[in-house]
């Protein structure tokens, strides 16, 4: 267990599975209370929940609608980092969501007529759908990708067997994704367990995953870099910067990241927050209806953040 100032978070971590952490909220008198900001954590979305890493379509929805109602409008993490709430209007709060591995259940496209369309069952058309209802949620999230891990955790999608999904389709995907407002995040190559490898390893990982977004958006500026499995390298600063050399071309890529988003602590403290920790980020998994419940605790406690000036 870890102690933040007078929340108490409890997490557990397996090695077959992402860390998962309960948010206990033991409120703090005021006036220390630390207004706090919800980073949340999605991985899998399909027809029916399965464990910790695949909620239902309808439970996505109702995530958006109850969020929506309790007055969170989202933002992706780098305007947190900016301490940029434009987004948010005065008086209510900020939300940042965040989809890890880049499952072609975030982001499909599907053929019609030889047009390709957004999948309205994949998170994005989700999102687009919801839209429609309610302007003011805008398209703002962070995306934490893999460039070539199994199973269609590439670029959300690299085979038809993966929900139809081509290859050709992969940098369109992130090229849509920044062209509309959403922020791209590294997340390795194939989810390597950066506390198995040495250095070098780790240094080659982060950055051919930043390589390969380059090839998809040239010149984008990837700022957060989320852990696989909450796992931190060896040398924890390679997480944050570190370089590799391309064998053949002798070519340098080099990453420098502003923030390393971790699996498991809960809400974050406001950036106006002398404790808040800019550089790694605590998230909250989102699964078995549990978004509610953290909604209330952060009410209850008096520790949520809400907008307070232009």
């Amino acid at each position: 267990m870890v102690l933040q100032g007078k929340w108490l978070w409890a997490g557990c971590l397996t090695l077959v599975s992402l860390a998962v952490t309960e948010f206990q909220g033991v409120p703090a008198p005021h006036p220390s209370i630390v207004p706090r900001i919800p980073i949340l954590e999605y991985h899998l979305v399909r027809t029916r929940a399965d464990g910790q890493f695949v909620i239902s379509r309808d439970d996505f929805r109702r995530d958006l609608r109850l969020l929506y109602d309790r007055g969170y409008r989202p933002i992706t993490v780098a305007q947190l980092l900016d301490k940029d709430f434009r987004d948010v209007p005065v008086g209510m709060s900020p939300v940042v969501f965040t989809f890890d591995d880049a499952s072609p259940e975030q982001f499909s496209y599907v053929e019609k007529d030889g047009a390709l369309e957004i999948d309205s069952t994949s998170v994005i058309g989700m999102w687009l759908e919801f839209q429609k209802t309610h302007p003011d949620w805008k398209s703002r999230a962070t995306f934490c990708l893999l460039s070539g891990a199994q199973s269609g955790h590439s670029f959300f999608g690299d085979g038809a067997n993966w929900n139809g999904q081509l290859p050709a389709w992969r940098f369109k995907k992130l090229r849509w994704l920044v062209d509309n407002g959403f922020e791209l995040c590294n997340h390795t190559v194939w989810h390597a367990q950066l506390n198995k490898f040495p250095d070098a390893v780790v240094q080659e990982q982060i950055a051919r995953g930043q390589l390969a977004i380059d090839s998809a958006v040239p010149g984008y500026r990837v700022r957060t870099f989320a852990l696989p499995q909450g796992l931190w390298p060896t040398d924890p600063g390679l997480a944050w910067r570190g370089s590799w050399t391309e064998p053949k071309a002798g070519k340098q890529t080099s990453y420098d990241h502003e923030t390393v988003l971790e699996v498991s602590g809960g809400p974050v403290p406001s950036p106006f927050d002398s404790t808040f920790e800019r550089r790694r980020l605590t998230r909250f998994m989102v699964f078995g209806g549990n978004l509610k419940s953290l909604l209330d605790r952060l009410d209850d406690s008096g520790t949520r953040f809400k907008r307070s000036h232009e």
